[in-house]
């Protein structure tokens, strides 16, 4: 498919570990791109797992998986950012900063030389921030740059409330804005169940909702990943299956509202900072932010979200770029 964006279903993965690998395992099962270039520092390793996705595509898609180098980036679609160390036990996305933003900057200044035109998608925790910096350096216009942020976040508070009241997740609407982090912001005021709020669906059938199960719940949600690490040592199926919907909204060119991260411009009272809102994405990247009337708790804990990225920010400006 040709369009402004040239092979708008040419995507390009930087960074083939886990979350990269899985990310384009993802999207060749779902048959979303014709092409999916991998690029890693050890060329042997992007090889080995394009190689090892190809082997299974005769019966399952038809997606040319390769190896390739920041030349290859030319004319995609889609530019996918999934670099970067992952987090270790006991470590906040927030500790990574420093290892992963000099990193990023070392990235944007291989690809710009390559780079025509796409959308580009942080996965690179802290995604934010990363999200902040590589809009800088790049110097797109606005839009074009974006993080997964709180869409993982989203879908997790959508497991743990269907789990809560016994429904499948389709019956779930959820929302989490803010950091994509130990400040995220689960939206209670918007949280419909059955296409009711969740206290008149629980009110209706008996079950019991209130601070103490908000409480709960959030405190699972937020701790979801790392309770993954402590088990498994990192999490990449649930960030890959996300950046998988993301994928096929700006590939289709199909308009999508959901919770990921881009510099706000004074949306919510919040200027010149990166986090989650709902935001309308396409195949230009994000459109539009949507301005939700939240109660005023879920105001004032966005914006406490707001002020601590806005010191990250200040934090990883000095830490790499070019």
């Amino acid at each position: 498919m040709e369009s402004g964006f040239g092979n708008i279903r040419k995507v390009a993965i930087l960074g083939a570990g886990y979350v990269g690998a899985s990310v384009a395992y993802a999207l060749t099962l779902r048959n979303i791109a014709d092409e999916i270039v991998l690029i890693d520092n050890s060329v042997g390793k992007a090889r080995g797992e394009a190689a090892d996705i190809c082997h299974g595509i005769p019966f399952m898609g038809t997606s040319n998986v390769f190896a390739g180098s920041y030349s290859d980036i030319k004319d995609c679609g889609l530019i996918i950012i999934a670099a970067g160390r992952n987090r270790r036990a006991g470590e906040s996305r927030s500790d990574l900063a420093h290892d992963n933003i000099k990193t990023l900057g070392a990235i944007a200044s291989g690809i710009k030389p390559y780079y025509t035109r796409g959308v580009i998608l942080l996965v690179t925790n802290p995604v934010d921030a990363s999200t902040y910096m590589f809009e800088k350096w790049m110097g797109l216009p606005r839009g074009y740059v974006f993080g997964t942020g709180c869409i993982l976040d989203t879908s997790r508070l959508m497991s743990a409330v269907s789990k809560y009241v016994d429904l499948s997740t389709d019956n779930i609407r959820a929302l989490v804005i803010g950091e994509h982090g130990e400040r995220q912001v689960p939206v209670w005021s918007k949280l419909l169940v059955a296409g009711i709020p969740i206290q008149e669906y629980c009110d209706k059938v008996g079950i019991p909702w209130g601070d103490e199960q908000k409480s709960t719940i959030a405190g699972t949600v937020r701790n979801m990943g790392t309770a993954i690490i402590a088990d498994k040592d990192r999490t990449h199926y649930g960030i890959a299956t996300c950046v998988c919907y993301i994928a096929e909204a700006v590939l289709s060119m199909r308009k999508t509202v959901v919770s990921v991260s881009s510099t706000l411009r004074g949306e919510y009272g919040i200027d010149d900072i990166a986090l989650s809102v709902p935001s309308i994405i396409s195949g230009t990247g994000v459109e539009k932010h949507i301005v939700e009337r939240l109660e005023p708790d879920e105001v004032e804990a966005l914006r406490v979200s707001a002020e601590f990225l806005s010191k990250v920010q200040e934090r990883v400006e000095g830490f790499g770029g070019f």
